[in-house]
């Protein structure tokens, strides 16, 4: 994958740089926090993610929720008007994360990923090694809260 240490979705606990995945902020949700952790107003999000959008592919998207893929979710969840949409213009999965990746450059800059951080948190969380704790974090894709339900379940079995 081209972006080996993306975040998670805000909403399942992920870094500002999960913004480049999430919808406009048209409700009451975590992205709310998200933008105010990277200083950026409803407006400016919105108006840097449309400007991304017009120069590349992800300003296709007609039938999408929000019709267009620049407010479109990780490939790791599922979502068959995104995914048909990628097939018709022939994006590949390495192509979306690219553009997501340079997307989330634009809106929060670039910055370390946290995955050091999310490993010591669960190592120490679930009394686990920092390797079991990252081996798991990576089968998770990155989702903290589904890496730490796992934890989590395989404590409750021992």
């Amino acid at each position: 994958m081209v972006w080996e240490d993306s975040p998670s979705h805000v909403c399942r606990g992920g870094d500002k740089r999960a913004l480049a995945f999430c919808c406009p902020p048209v409700k009451p949700c975590p992205v709310i926090y998200a933008l105010e952790d990277a200083k950026l107003t409803p407006q400016e999000y919105i108006e840097i993610k449309e400007k991304f959008a017009e120069k590349t592919k992800l300003s296709q998207g007609e039938g999408t929720c929000f019709g267009s893929l620049v407010w479109c979710c990780k490939p790791s969840k599922p979502c068959p008007l995104r995914d048909m949409v990628m097939r018709r213009i022939g994006m590949s999965v390495d192509e979306y994360m690219e553009l997501k990746k340079e997307l989330s450059e634009e809106l929060v800059g670039k910055h370390e990923s946290n995955t050091k951080e999310s490993v010591t948190v669960l190592s120490e969380t679930f009394n686990v090694s920092e390797e079991e704790a990252f081996k798991t974090l990576q089968q998770c894709d990155n989702d903290l809260k589904k890496a730490a339900k796992l934890l989590k379940m395989k404590n409750l079995e021992f």
